[in-house]
């Protein structure tokens, strides 16, 4: 169980480098043409996570990543508001969910 946990946390951490990657790139590519993507919506993300350590580093990471912030977390409810500059689908926001889930769950 242990081993699973440390195999889940470096599957976590690659997933979590490469997302910043893409998304350093897309929002590159949408300042270079000159931002007609650019529409800031906030959205409610409901989250699988039971526990409020899960639920924290699930919404840093979303912070870390380019082009979103997380604004506010109700760990009771499990809801995450964030900010996005751009309307994306949930799965595309936090890929990172099932990781963090094996990881401390």
């Amino acid at each position: 169980m242990f081993l699973t946990r440390i195999f889940y946390a470096i599957a976590y951490f690659i997933v979590l480098i490469y997302e910043i990657t893409k998304a350093t790139f897309q929002m590159a590519v949408i300042m270079i043409r000159g931002g007609k993507r650019i529409d800031p919506v906030i959205v409610d993300i409901e989250t699988v996570l039971e526990r409020p350590i899960s639920q924290t580093i699930l919404a840093n990471s979303i912070t870390l990543t380019p082009g979103s912030v997380s604004i506010d977390l109700d760990s009771k409810n499990k809801i995450i508001k964030v900010a996005v500059i751009a309307p994306r689908e949930k799965k595309e926001l936090i890929p990172f969910e099932p990781y963090i889930k094996k990881m401390l769950e």
